[in-house]
C-alpha cells in the first residue's frame, strides 16, 4: 500500500486515484442511471443537473483546500471558473455541429458523454506534455503568457467567424477512408450496411460519429487557450488537470440550457478576453515587477471571478430586450 502515498507528478497517487474514481462514478451514474434511455433533456433538468455538477466541483475544491492548503484551493477554483466560462463559447460550436449533421436532441446527450470521455484522455495528454515542457524549461511559461495576452487582445477586435463544418478536414478524411451513411441509426456510431457498389456488408460510419469527431477536434482548439491559461495560474499538474476536467464534466448537462440562450452571452467574450490578458500579464508581473514573488492567489481568484461575473451580467442585461421581443 506504500505506492498509494508515493508522489506522481508532484501529488500522492491516492489523490489521483480518488479523482479518477470520482470521475468514473459520476460518468457511470450519469450514463447508467440518469440517462439510461435516449431522450431529450429539458432546460429545467439541464439546469438542475448542472447545479449538481457545479456543486460536486466546488466540494472537490473544498477538499483540495482542506487537504493541501488555501493556495492550491484558490488555484483550483480560479482554473475551474476560467474553464467553465470558456466552455460557454464551446457550446455555440457544439450546437452548430449538431445542427449541421441533423442530430436529434435525444441523441445529443449520449454523444456529448462519449465526447467528454475522449476529452478526459486528450486533455490529460496535453496537460502532461505542457507540464513536461514547463519542468524542462521554465521560459515556456513566458510563451504561454504571451500567447494568452495575444489571444485576449485578438478577441477584443476580431469578430466571431462561424465554423465551416462542411469543409472540415476530419469529415472529408473519414468520408474518403470509409463509407458514411446518410441517415442516423439511433445512437450507433458504426453500422453494417450493404455497399451500393458490391452488395456486400461493409462497416460504415454514421453522421453521429462524424459529429463526435468534429466536436472533439473543436475541443482541442479550445484547449489551446484554456490549458495555457491554467498553467499560467499554477504549474501543479494535479490542479491543472482536475480543475480542467471538473469544469468539462458538467458541460454536457449545461449544454441544453445554454444552447437555447447562448446568443445572450455575446458580450461574455470581452470579459474572457480580459481574463486571458490578466492571467498572461500575471506571469510577467510576478517575475519582473514583484521580482519572483507569487502573485496573491486570492487577488487572482477575485479578479477572475469578478471579470467573468461582470461579463455574464452585462450580457444578460444588454440582451434583455431580445427575450421580450421573442415573448411578444
Amino acid at each position: 500500500m506504500e505506492f498509494l502515498f508515493a508522489d506522481w507528478l508532484g501529488t500522492p497517487v491516492w489523490f489521483w486515484l480518488s479523482f479518477l474514481l470520482l470521475v468514473v462514478t459520476l460518468t457511470a451514474f450519469d450514463l447508467g442511471v440518469l440517462h439510461k434511455d435516449d431522450r431529450e433533456m429539458g432546460i429545467a433538468e439541464s439546469l438542475k443537473l448542472s447545479a449538481f455538477y457545479i456543486g460536486i466541483a466546488l466540494l472537490f475544491g473544498a477538499w483540495i483546500w482542506y487537504s493541501r492548503g488555501p493556495e492550491p484551493g484558490m488555484q483550483y477554483y480560479t482554473g475551474f471558473f476560467i474553464e467553465k466560462a470558456l466552455s460557454i463559447d464551446n457550446v455555440f460550436v457544439i450546437s452548430l455541429i449538431f445542427t449541421y449533421f441533423a442530430i436529434p436532441a435525444k441523441y445529443q446527450y449520449r454523444a456529448l458523454l462519449w465526447g467528454i470521455i475522449a476529452v478526459i484522455v486528450l486533455r490529460g495528454l496535453m496537460i502532461a506534455g505542457g507540464a513536461a515542457l514547463v519542468n524542462q524549461a521554465y521560459w515556456v511559461l513566458y510563451l504561454f503568457a504571451a500567447f494568452l495576452i495575444f489571444t485576449g487582445i485578438k478577441m477584443f477586435f476580431v469578430g466571431d467567424e462561424p465554423m465551416d463544418v462542411a469543409n472540415n478536414p476530419a469529415v472529408r478524411l473519414i468520408s474518403r477512408m470509409m463509407p458514411v451513411t446518410r441517415e442516423l441509426h439511433g445512437q450507433r456510431f458504426f453500422v453494417r450496411v450493404k455497399s451500393p457498389k458490391t452488395g456486400k456488408l461493409v462497416t460504415s460510419a454514421t453522421p453521429l460519429f462524424l459529429a463526435l469527431v468534429v466536436i472533439n477536434l473543436a475541443d482541442l482548439v479550445f484547449a489551446v487557450d484554456s490549458v495555457p491559461a491554467i498553467f499560467a495560474i499554477t504549474t501543479d499538474t494535479f490542479i491543472v488537470y482536475t480543475s480542467n476536467i471538473m469544469a468539462i464534466l458538467g458541460l454536457r448537462a449545461l449544454y441544453f440550457a445554454l444552447a437555447a440562450m447562448v446568443h445572450r452571452f455575446h458580450y461574455l467574450k470581452y470579459a474572457l478576453a480580459a481574463v486571458l490578458v490578466f492571467i498572461g500579464a500575471k506571469i510577467f508581473i510576478s517575475d519582473f515587477v514583484l521580482t519572483g514573488a507569487k502573485f496573491p492567489p486570492v487577488l487572482s481568484l477575485g479578479v477572475t471571478f469578478a471579470l467573468i461575473a461582470a461579463g455574464i451580467v452585462y450580457s444578460l442585461w444588454k440582451t434583455r430586450n431580445e427575450t421580450k421581443q421573442q415573448n411578444a
